[in-house]
């Protein structure tokens, strides 16, 4: 789940907030999006499982400022160990993220998660 501050300012319309991160050591990257429930961004999911990211999750509740939100998370195999993404396809689906959420006017920077974080 995404830390939100307030459901009231949105990256985009539907959007409140984009994360893009992956687990150490870092190669393979998922792409968490908290998202508006009564606005979806319909266009922005669909060009995101155009490119090969596949939903895998997804949890609604409701925010502190009683706003309601849809977590969703979505993941792309590669064709490295255990489904893990090559140095090239990391570049390269980095790219089409960057361009994807850009043409939405939402900037991206790609992380790392801390071990805390990515086994909790």
């Amino acid at each position: 789940m995404l830390f939100l501050k307030s459901t009231s300012v949105t990256k985009a319309p539907g959007v409140y907030e984009v994360d893009v991160a992956a687990k150490p050591p870092g190669k393979t990257f998922g792409v968490f999006l908290a998202t508006d429930p009564d606005n979806p961004p319909n266009a922005m999911l669909t060009a995101l499982q155009e490119l090969g990211f596949a939903h895998t999750y997804q949890q609604s509740y409701v925010h502190k400022d009683k706003g309601k939100v849809l977590d969703l998370h979505f993941q792309k195999d590669g064709t490295d160990l255990f489904k893990g993404w090559k140095s090239e396809e990391c570049a390269s689906n980095l790219a089409a993220l960057d361009s994807l959420f850009g043409n939405f006017g939402i900037s991206v920077t790609p992380r790392v998660m801390s071990l805390a974080e990515a086994y909790a």
